[in-house]
């Protein structure tokens, strides 16, 4: 009992303590909303690589691309663990806007919309055909033209005014319709091999294409680089469409009660007794190229550049949380250097050196509490409301944490996560009991008759 009244007559009287207290508190809010922001910013952009690719991606690297790709989708079809799965072409264009003959290089995906929407989330990211992703690629002008739909940022890269602008707060303005823009999109068709396939007759082959819509991913690679078009012309500009048709890429969803893991494993297996079923057929080889890999290993390249810059703010600001461990090692050396005849009172009496240890460092975990406690609401309260301040910001001074014309971010994260929450609490706590163990230490040493004697008192 004379723990706890002394661990509380220490915390209300000596006013040293408010300042480890409130350390506490300051480091508990900073790691706080800085762990949750760039959580949420990991999270947010884990989730749109997972929506625009699917669960699993059987595909190559090479742009020829692979053989017998839909005998591969029918079998997945027939399985209990598949949703649905989706060929795709990805190859690279030179495309020329009707207004000027400049051209850009881009990246063109050949997808069926409405397979390639069930198996990932393509319809959501349209503005016009987001409730009827059928008519994708059909210009609302004229049906009967062939439509292209441009990721979100390439039609401001062709030069293009009436392009979507994206305003200060993230958000784009469309206009109520598209109106008639054109582009020419070249690629130079490969045959099975590698070679130009029409090397006789021409490199490239050219198709004219109209505005049908625009996608908007969240991806700022995918929205100001990616063309996305109808799946058969795809393969005719990339020279797939021969008698054994090739794709690059089956995108796959699993059903809901299967796992990414478990549902990989399968697809893996499934490749591999394809593959032997296949060998020395005409072009069977081209299978030796292709790899089985979840959304996370397929997008690896860009996910693990945001894990990097998230583990690295999670370090450096660790570091700050660092310092908590030395301010309560000073307050606790001046409080225990000031009251070193209260600890000879106390063993004089016949309290053990554990004793005093653990008085002090109940002393410790009390401030490490309250000052996590008081770091912990402050800190939920300045996350419920950082996206209104960042807005008064903006406002009055033209402050932006993240220039929304650059970066792919609308609202700033703010969700608490209940696992970093108890993190940094259980941290901090740690931190205070680290600091205060040397002193402890020092207090649970002192000689009582040394320090209770009449020349000392």
């Amino acid at each position: 009992m004379y723990k706890i009244v002394l661990a509380s007559r220490y915390l209300i009287r000596r006013h040293i303590t408010y300042f480890a207290v409130l350390a506490v508190a300051l480091c508990v809010f900073i790691v706080l909303v800085v762990m949750t922001v760039m959580t949420g910013l990991v999270r947010d952009f884990k989730l749109k690589n997972h929506q625009f690719t699917g669960d699993c991606v059987v595909g190559t690297e090479t742009l020829v691309g692979f053989t017998y790709y839909e005998d591969f989708i029918s079998i997945l079809e027939q399985t209990d663990f598949v949703e649905s799965a989706s060929a795709v072409i990805r190859s690279y264009a030179l495309v020329s806007p009707s207004w000027t003959e400049q051209g850009l290089g881009l990246e063109i995906m050949g997808i069926d919309p409405v397979r390639h929407n069930q198996t990932t989330a393509f319809g959501e990211t349209l503005y016009y055909h987001k409730g009827n992703v059928s008519k994708a690629f059909e210009p609302a002008f004229d049906p009967n033209l062939m439509g292209c739909v441009l990721g979100i940022e390439v039609g401001n890269r062709l030069g293009n005014a009436l392009s979507p602008q994206r305003g200060a707060r993230g958000g784009y303005f469309y206009s109520d319709q598209l109106d008639k823009t054109s582009v020419s999109i070249s690629c130079v068709p490969l045959n099975a091999r590698g070679a130009p396939a029409k090397a006789d007759l021409g490199l490239i082959n050219t198709l004219d294409f109209y505005y049908s819509d625009y996608s908007h991913s969240g991806l700022a690679r995918v929205d100001g680089s990616f063309i996305y078009l109808s799946i058969k012309e795809a393969q005719w500009l990339c020279g797939m469409d021969g008698p054994l048709k090739r794709a690059n890429a089956i995108h796959i969803r699993f059903k809901p009660s299967v796992s990414l893991h478990t549902g990989c494993q399968k697809v893996a297996s499934l490749w591999r007794s394809f593959k032997q079923e296949k060998a020395g057929q005409e072009q069977s080889y081209l299978l030796d190229a292709v790899a089985v890999q979840s959304w996370k290993e397929y997008r690896r390249a860009y996910i693990a550049a945001m894990e990097k810059e998230q583990t690295m703010m999670t370090v450096l600001f660790g570091l700050v949380g660092i310092t908590t461990v030395f301010i309560v090692l000073v307050v606790f050396y001046m409080i225990i250097s000031h009251k070193s005849k209260d600890v000879g009172i106390l063993k004089s009496i016949g309290a053990s050196n554990t004793d005093v240890i653990t008085l002090f460092l109940g002393f410790a975990f009390t401030v490490g509490l309250i000052g996590s406690t008081i770091g912990v609401f402050t800190g939920w309260l300045f996350l419920r409301k950082i996206n209104w301040i960042e807005q008064w910001l903006f406002e009055h001074f033209g402050f932006q944490l993240w220039d929304r014309t650059i970066y792919a971010i609308g609202d700033i994260p703010n969700q608490v996560e209940f696992n970093v929450l108890v993190i940094i609490i259980l941290s901090a706590i740690f931190a205070c009991l680290v600091g205060a163990f040397i002193p402890s230490r020092q207090a649970a040493g002192l000689n009582p008759i040394e320090t209770l004697h009449v020349g000392q008192l």
